[in-house]
């Protein structure tokens, strides 16, 4: 988890690398109406969350110990918010990286 996972287009708004435990990332310049990608790899045993609010969404992540697990999750947002967060669970053995991309 040395790397961020590589946005396939588009702006970076929120990035970590290299995490384990808790975190949640303010989304730089709000939420936009239109696509938001969210890109995550992990490792460990045990399952990572992601949650992004105001909009409500939330999806697991089942890590494997020895493997890196992986997924792309796209929203399309009908309206524009000031402010967003992006919030990973995830045990204290789970090493994980996230890009947050529109």
């Amino acid at each position: 988890m040395t790397e961020a996972p590589v946005l396939p287009d588009g702006e970076v708004v929120a990035q970590a690398v290299n995490v384990t435990g808790n975190r949640e990332m303010e989304i730089r310049g709000g939420i936009t109406a239109g696509p938001l990608s969210i890109l995550v790899n992990c490792q460990g045993r045990g399952t990572l969350t992601v949650s992004v609010e105001p909009v409500g969404l939330s999806f697991p992540l089942e890590c494997v110990e020895g493997e890196v697990s992986s997924t792309f999750n796209q929203l399309s947002l009908k309206r524009a918010r000031d402010h967003g967060t992006v919030s990973v669970s995830a045990p204290s053995g789970v090493r994980w990286a996230l890009t947050a991309g529109r």
